[in-house]
């Protein structure tokens, strides 16, 4: 290998025992005090409640570990978003779990945690997964009430997704862990069952402090609302459990005797390792995002056996298209060249960038997948579609409107990574966060924005130059070479994939070695969903 596969490897590796280090921390929750005074009142963590709930938790997918990672300093930061969700397996059938982390403000949830509450919904909801609620929160952080409270996607949200998903036929179960208080007591209490813990468990509408304050009754919170009032007196709750273990125990026997449910039936075969050793995949890939690398070396290194059938492999060259197999399912792959091109034509075409002719390409191999029922797997390293007046001419618009329109409109599950660059219209095409990938994860060496941190950050200066030359200012060279490294840095912040994580922009970053593991994962998910609407695009952009 040459050197600069050992400098890509090397700085992949950092990026990784960074992404491993952050994880570690962000996996304390409230920290090791709090840890410690929840194993003192009895209870167990939200992780170790998971742990102890799925069969195996080396197979456990998370969702959204680094929402909220730097936001809301002020209070003192909500790591994770003060709840723990993810998909696991209990008893052998899929689940979607949510717990609340009450190291964290007590579970208090956050505006970024009815985000990431209603993204786990929306998992069990698309895939027709059951959802687990392990519930133990106080309820609405008060401070930033106004920001979580009455709009359309805030906390009163999560309990409509509560009767939709019934509706839908969606097994949903709770276990009352500790606080359950106020609206958020509907949660559980809208599921098929709701178990409760004994003397740690309790769920009313409104504490003794609010109940003294509004009607002058002095009554303690366990008579209020704890087990034996909800199990023996109210009927709120079904059944009430010592600890959380035997609380969690008949919640695996629940899934143990839950019946089998119609399956989509994506075609998979007997999973093959790639021939091409994947650890390969670190030094293949370039840190400096303007460097070029063939993306056929990633794929080769991602999928069964190292096959790919290309699709129109010699005509728009800078979206690579084809058919292969991961963990042996079958999946079309939709990926971005960033290698320099020649078309046939005699133009020269730029790696990562989206022309009339890789659009056309990506939109009718989009409706090729869709009429063979082959879920799709977008690579995104994105920088944007082509301008000029040459693509303008060539009508770039139209042809990019016929790739979004297939991709949007399609019918078979999308999953997306990003690997690389995701800016401006390229990440829309390529299948970003708006347009329902079932699962959206990055590497650590994404960048995600409207434009490059270099491009933005010119036009940016040149914005705020002008509004000071409009007032009569003056800048000299060095104030100006200033104001760019300033403007440069605050942009470079916001492309880093833990900016777009900590925002659910993406599901989470991962080891580029685990790829493998979280697509095949999120098929099988999938999997459980039949597809019932018809693929049909509208009025094509020809």
């Amino acid at each position: 290998m040459d050197i600069e596969f050992n400098k890509n490897d090397d700085e992949m590796r950092q990026l990784v025992f960074q992404l491993d280090t952050k994880l570690a921390k962000v996996k304390l929750g409230g920290g090791e005090k709090k840890i410690a005074s929840q194993h003192k009142k009895g209870k167990l963590t939200a992780r170790e409640r998971i742990a102890y709930l799925i069969d195996s938790e080396k197979d456990f997918l998370e969702i959204g570990a680094f929402v909220g990672e730097g936001m809301y300093q002020e209070y003192g930061g909500c790591p994770s978003g003060g709840v723990v969700t993810g998909i696991g397996e209990v008893r052998g059938r899929k689940c979607v779990i949510v717990a609340n982390d009450a190291t964290v403000k007590a579970g208090a949830w956050f505006p970024i945690t009815a985000k990431k509450n209603m993204r786990a919904q929306e998992v069990a909801m698309e895939n027709r997964l059951p959802i687990i609620y392990l519930v133990d929160s106080a309820g609405v952080f008060l401070p930033m009430q106004d920001e979580i409270f009455p709009d359309k996607e805030h906390f009163g949200r999560q309990f409509r997704n509560n009767a939709k998903m019934s509706s839908m036929g969606i097994i949903q179960v709770a276990a009352i862990m500790g606080s359950c208080v106020a609206g958020g007591a509907y949660l559980p209490i809208m599921s098929d069952e709701a178990a409760i813990v004994d003397k740690t468990g309790s769920i009313f509408l409104a504490g003794s402090y609010l109940v003294k304050a509004a009607i002058g009754e002095s009554v303690d919170n366990e008579t209020l609302g704890g087990a034996t009032t909800q199990c023996e007196i109210s009927g709120v709750t079904d059944n009430k459990f010592p600890n959380d273990e035997a609380c969690l125990d008949y919640i695996k026997n629940i899934f143990d005797k839950v019946g089998a449910f119609e399956e989509a039936g994506f075609d998979r075969a007997e999973p093959k390792e790639p021939k091409l050793d994947p650890e390969e995949i670190m030094g293949l890939m370039p840190l400096d995002r303007a460097k070029p690398y063939d993306v056929k070396d990633i794929i080769k290194r991602l999928v069964d056996d190292s096959e790919f059938d290309e699709y129109k492999e010699a005509y728009g060259q800078t979206i690579v298209c084809g058919y292969a197999r991961i963990d042996g399912w079958a999946v079309g792959l939709i990926a971005n060249q960033r290698i320099v091109v020649k078309s046939k034509k005699g133009e020269m075409q730029m790696g990562g960038v989206i022309y009339s002719d890789s659009a056309d390409k990506s939109a009718r191999f989009i409706m090729n997948c869709n009429q063979r029922k082959i879920p799709l797997v977008f690579v995104q390293d994105v920088s944007g579609f082509m301008v000029g007046s040459r693509a303008e001419h060539g009508g770039i618009i139209k042809d990019g409107a016929k790739m979004v329109n297939a991709m949007a409109n399609s019918v078979v599950p999308k999953f997306t990574i990003v690997t690389g660059n995701s800016y401006g219209a390229g990440n829309y095409a390529m299948c970003g966060k708006a347009y329902d990938p079932r699962l959206i994860y990055a590497w650590p060496t994404a960048k995600m924005a409207v434009m490059s941190g270099a491009s933005a950050a010119k036009t940016l200066l040149q914005i705020k130059v002008s509004s000071l030359k409009a007032q009569g200012k003056e800048i000299t060279p060095e104030a100006e070479k200033e104001l760019l490294d300033e403007i440069t840095a605050r942009y470079n912040e916001q492309l880093s994939p833990y900016y777009a994580a900590s925002r659910l922009w993406v599901d989470g970053i991962i080891d580029p070695r685990e790829t493998r593991r979280v697509i095949s994962k999120g098929i099988a998910v999938a999997n459980q969903a039949p597809i019932t609407e018809k693929f049909n695009v509208g009025v094509i952009q020809t």
